[in-house]
């Protein structure tokens, strides 16, 4: 038995509402998960509720990436151009890697995204984590 999944199952009886967040471990192991190099990127977390995930898209543009958020499921990926795959290229030579790739990203139930920006070849996302009001600290009456 894999000994991360087995922390898992001695953390699912103290833990109330995870099940999810286990089951999503879980299946990353079962599905011999790997993390894809490609693009690079950087995490940054820039202020008490604030996170930036930067890209490196180098030579790519706005019409070539396609960022989509849903079920707590951030996906950035290239978009097929049809433009340069018409087999008409003068390049010479053709250094920047320009692979078609997908990269996901598990975001938080109260994590929002807020913007995508693509600037000098770096595409930078904002998000921000909104704090309900049933998350936060109160205290609670005894009858």
């Amino acid at each position: 038995m894999n000994k991360a999944l087995s922390i898992f199952n001695q953390l699912r009886p103290i833990s109330v509402g995870f099940d999810n967040v286990f089951d999503h471990f879980e299946k990353m192991f079962e599905d011999e998960w790997s993390i894809p190099s490609y693009p690079p990127y950087n995490i940054f977390k820039t202020g008490n509720q604030t996170y930036n995930i930067e890209v490196a898209l180098a030579g790519y543009n706005k019409k070539n990436i396609a960022v989509e958020y849903a079920d707590g499921l951030l996906n950035i990926k290239s978009v097929k151009d049809e433009k340069s795959d018409n087999g008409k290229d003068d390049a010479i030579y053709k250094g920047i890697a320009k692979r078609y790739f997908s990269k996901t990203f598990t975001i938080a139930d109260d994590v929002n995204v807020k913007k995508a920006e693509l600037k000098d070849g770096l595409l930078k996302i904002s998000l921000e984590r909104i704090l309900p009001d049933s998350k936060k600290a109160r205290t609670i009456e005894i009858n």
